[in-house]
């Protein structure tokens, strides 16, 4: 089977980040040999709270992302793996509806402006105190778009919370829910 993989950072938070670092590895271990790590380069401010500014953003990065995967032939893989965080989530979306690309997804802290675009096989994960969304409003969308939410009591936009061990907790959490999606 030809697995491929694409991981969508969020704005400052990268590959080297405790999310997609060990989603990466997760992803090694379940056989997507290939992968991408998409790169963006735009640093936008002011975001949070603007809707209207982040849906400008996700269409800049969306355009970086198309220039990224331009080469890729979709149709030689059988097993397609979208992990993303926060506005990368957005554009992950985005893209493979663009695509109509039959694909699961991993959504790490989405924006409620990931749900523009209904996410198809998917699952997300929230912190209770991530200042980017409204946990009831996430809730509905997800329910709406049949997607699986982990919520996560405490956490923030980067599923942390002041107590460091219990970080390495959620951590763990996550990633066992992750692995779990991923091997299906």
């Amino acid at each position: 089977m030809n697995k491929f993989a694409v991981f969508f950072p969020g704005i400052g938070y990268h590959y080297d980040k405790p999310l997609l670092y060990n989603a990466r590895k997760l992803a090694l271990e379940a056989g997507y040999e290939k992968y991408i790590n998409v790169a963006y380069s735009f640093q936008a401010q002011n975001l949070r709270g603007n809707s209207a500014k982040i849906r400008e953003a996700v269409d800049i990065l969306l355009q970086q992302t198309e220039a990224a995967l331009c080469n890729v032939q979709w149709a030689a893989y059988d097993d397609i793996l979208f992990v993303s965080k926060s506005i990368g989530t957005a554009v992950a979306v985005s893209y493979a509806q663009r695509h109509t690309l039959e694909c699961r997804h991993i959504l790490y802290t989405p924006l409620e402006e990931s749900f523009d675009n209904t996410p198809k096989n998917a699952i997300a994960f929230s912190g209770t105190s991530d200042p980017w969304v409204s946990q009831e409003q996430l809730t509905e969308l997800c329910k709406k778009a049949a997607v699986q939410l982990t919520t996560i009591d405490g956490a923030n936009h980067s599923l942390e919370t002041s107590d460091a061990l219990k970080n390495i907790d959620i951590l763990k959490q996550v990633m066992t829910e992750s692995k779990n999606f991923i091997f299906l």
